[in-house]
C-alpha cells in the first residue's frame, strides 16, 4: 500500500510520465483491433490501451531488454526481435504504439517503415518521441524531434499524419528539468525510483540517497509540478514542449485522404 502511495505521487510529480499518460489517454479510443507495442519494455500503457483493442502484442529488441531485468519484471513483452525486421506479415495490425522508443533507435526512419508495413489499410500508429528532455538510458540516446521531423518520417513510410499533440508547455519543461535536477543530483532518487518501477532501462543506480535532502527535495517537487501545471494553463507557449505525440494513418499507394 504505502510503496503504491509513493508510486502515485512519484507519477505525478514527474511532469513527463504524468503529461505522456494524459496524451495517450486522449487518443487511445482511436486503437481499435489488434495492437502491436513496438518496444513495450514492461508494458506501462496495456491498460489505457487493452480496452479498446482485441488483442494487445507487446515486442521488444533484444538486445535491450536486458534478460537479468527481465527476469525481475512483473510484465514481460510478448516477443523480441533482433531490431530490423518485425517479425510479422505485411498488414497483420490495426494499431501499432511506439511510445518514447524513437529517440533510443540508431535508424529511426527504418523503423518507422517496419511499423507501417505491419499495419492494415487504414490502420493507425500512434507514436511518442521527446523534444526537450535529458541524456538518458546512455549511451543508446541518438534523438529528439520536432513533430515537423515526425510528420517528414511518417510521410516516408506512407503514413498520413491526422493528429499531433504537444506534451506540455514552457512551464513544464522548466519544472521537468528542475525536479530531474533536485530527484537525481540533489536527493539522489535514482536508486528509489528503479525500486518503485521507474527508471527500468537506465543503469542500475549505485548512489545512496541523501535523506537528509528530503524535507527540502520533497516539498520543493511537489510546489513546482503544481506551479508548472497551473502555468501551462495561463501562459501556454505552443513552441516549447517536452514532447510530441501523433497519430497517424496508413494510408494506400496513391490514395488520397
Amino acid at each position: 500500500m504505502l510503496k503504491r502511495a509513493v508510486r502515485l505521487t512519484s507519477d505525478w510529480v514527474d511532469l513527463q510520465w504524468s503529461l505522456t499518460i494524459d496524451s495517450l489517454e486522449r487518443v487511445a479510443p482511436q486503437a481499435r483491433g489488434r495492437l502491436l507495442d513496438v518496444g513495450c519494455g514492461q508494458k506501462p500503457y496495456e491498460h489505457i490501451f487493452k480496452p479498446f483493442s482485441s488483442e494487445y502484442v507487446g515486442i521488444e529488441r533484444r538486445d535491450t531488454f536486458e534478460l537479468t531485468k527481465a527476469d525481475k519484471a512483473e510484465r514481460q513483452p510478448d516477443l523480441v526481435y533482433d531490431g530490423d525486421r518485425l517479425p510479422f506479415d505485411d498488414g497483420t495490425f490495426d494499431t501499432v504504439l511506439n511510445i518514447q522508443v524513437l529517440e533510443h533507435t540508431p535508424a529511426p526512419a527504418e523503423l518507422v517503415k517496419e511499423m507501417a508495413r505491419v499495419l492494415k489499410d487504414d490502420g493507425r500508429l500512434i507514436l511518442s518521441a521527446p523534444f526537450q528532455f535529458r541524456l538518458h538510458e546512455q549511451p543508446h540516446d541518438y534523438f529528439r524531434y520536432s513533430p515537423h521531423g515526425l510528420r517528414t518520417l511518417c510521410q516516408a513510410a506512407g503514413l498520413e499524419v491526422v493528429e499531433v499533440h504537444a506534451m506540455g508547455s514552457l512551464w513544464s519543461v522548466i519544472g521537468h528539468k528542475l525536479n530531474s535536477y533536485l530527484a537525481l543530483r540533489v536527493a539522489r532518487l535514482g536508486g528509489l525510483a528503479q525500486a518503485l518501477g521507474k527508471l527500468s532501462h537506465e543503469s542500475e543506480a549505485t548512489e545512496r540517497v541523501r535523506f537528509w535532502t528530503l524535507p527540502f527535495v520533497g516539498p520543493s517537487m511537489l510546489g513546482i509540478s503544481a506551479a508548472a501545471r497551473v502555468m501551462d494553463r495561463i501562459a501556454n507557449d505552443p513552441e516549447e514542449t517536452l514532447g510530441f505525440l501523433v497519430v497517424a494513418r496508413h494510408t494506400k499507394p496513391g490514395a488520397s485522404a
